[in-house]
């Protein structure tokens, strides 16, 4: 252990518990640090859960990448393309791939005695997501069961075991189905909860009159979300240019983002929050560390002197004073760590604070625990504190020894 570090350890362990003038003004420092640091640790939970519930939620409807016909009109009246055996292998074995699924959607409506409702209905033999969400009921066992939302059974006055006419126009034709809910969900999510009903795969090709093998597409969800847009480029540059088995249709590849423009952009402005919260909370912790220094030395002006004149240069007399605040630093972070781990596991395990579903499509604040992302945080935390206070440790050199053998 250096000369610095020991005279810098037994300044700050000596003085603790003792009453003198600084001793406010330090625990004022303290707090600072603490307030700023717990702050960030909860925004940065906060916003990354938020960011991943609202993707889980998006994907569950449309998956991570779709492939579909290159002929895709942006609705949900796909041309249908053929799906092969394959063509399931070859996606399921690039890198992050984790499920493969292929999808029919219809656009139509549901029509009750009283109301109707405009309604996407979507074929699928992949039930995980729905499963979890499911409140009421369960998935389709048989033909011509549907599962729907609860905002559409609440609209339409529907319970599970009820039956409901369906309608569906082509060009030249208007297709009528009779479906009885067999599930309700809810996923919070009311952009889609008012759109999507869910029935099996085969019902669905069955109402569209396609031929074994033909889908509006594939759903392919991935292992782990950052991977979403590197695994697309994959996929697309192995089928672009690639007719399917019939070789009617070209494939075209398409992530959740570029299928819901909106939602992403307004969970990139979260970014921008994180951002800008951050960068005060260090201006704000970087404010009081910089008092507590500064504090430090007039407190230990007298040491400065006596250590200069016992032959101790201004980078030792330095590194005494900057290892004294980056204890003090350490024991905010300390804190300040603690206080928001603990007030980010309350709310995950007891949601005490709601949100409007509505608006935010969550019904409470979804919080995650990204530990890179935390321990970056702290690392770039600690490196900034110690940077701010090189300019102000500058003081020390300024003091001359013959003077503050005599400041009181």
């Amino acid at each position: 252990m250096s000369s610095e570090t020991k005279i810098a350890k037994h300044l700050y362990f000596s003085q603790e518990g003792e009453e003198r003038h600084s001793r406010p003004a330090i625990r004022v420092a303290l707090a600072g640090i603490i307030v700023g640091v717990m702050v960030m640790i909860v925004t940065m939970c906060i916003v990354v859960g938020f960011k991943q519930t609202i993707t889980q939620k998006v994907a569950g409807f449309g998956a991570h990448i779709q492939l579909v016909s290159f002929d895709n009109n942006n609705t949900y009246d796909l041309q249908p393309i053929e799906v092969s055996d394959s063509l399931l292998s070859r996606l399921s074995s690039f890198e992050h791939v984790a499920k493969t699924a292929p999808f029919i959607t219809k656009p139509g409506m549901l029509k009750t005695d009283s109301s109707f409702h405009g309604i996407v209905l979507k074929g699928t033999d992949y039930w995980d997501f729905f499963r979890q969400n499911i409140i009421d009921g369960g998935v389709p066992e048989g033909p011509n069961q549907v599962v729907i939302s609860q905002t559409v059974a609440q609209t339409l006055g529907l319970r599970v075991g009820d039956a409901v006419n369906s309608y569906f126009v082509d060009e030249d034709d208007i297709r009528a189905r009779r479906y009885k809910v067999c599930g309700i969900y809810d996923t919070g999510f009311g952009q889609f909860d008012d759109l999507f009903v869910v029935t099996a795969l085969h019902d669905a090709r069955r109402l569209q009159g396609w031929e074994e093998n033909m889908y509006s597409g594939v759903e392919i969800l991935v292992d782990d979300i950052r991977y979403i847009d590197e695994t697309a480029d994959r996929i697309y540059f192995a089928t672009v240019n690639h007719m399917d088995e019939n070789g009617y249709n070209l494939y075209y590849v398409q992530t959740l983002r570029e299928q819901n423009p909106a939602i992403f952009a307004w969970l990139d402005l979260l970014d921008l929050n994180v951002v800008v919260i951050i960068v005060l909370m260090l201006l704000v912790a970087g404010f009081n560390i910089v008092s507590g220094l500064i504090i430090l030395i007039l407190d230990g002006v007298q040491l400065i002197g006596t250590l200069k004149a016992l032959g101790a240069n201004n980078r030792f007399v330095r590194r005494v004073f900057l290892i004294q605040a980056a204890l003090l630093i350490g024991k905010g972070m300390l804190y300040g760590n603690v206080l928001g781990f603990i007030l980010v596991a309350i709310q995950y395990w007891f949601h005490l604070v709601p949100l409007d579903a509505a608006t935010y499509y969550v019904s409470y604040v979804p919080v995650v625990f990204p530990w890179g992302w935390l321990l970056t945080l702290n690392i770039l935390t600690l490196v900034v504190s110690m940077l701010i206070l090189l300019l102000p440790s500058m003081i020390i050199t300024k003091i001359s020894p013959a003077k503050v053998m005599h400041f009181e």
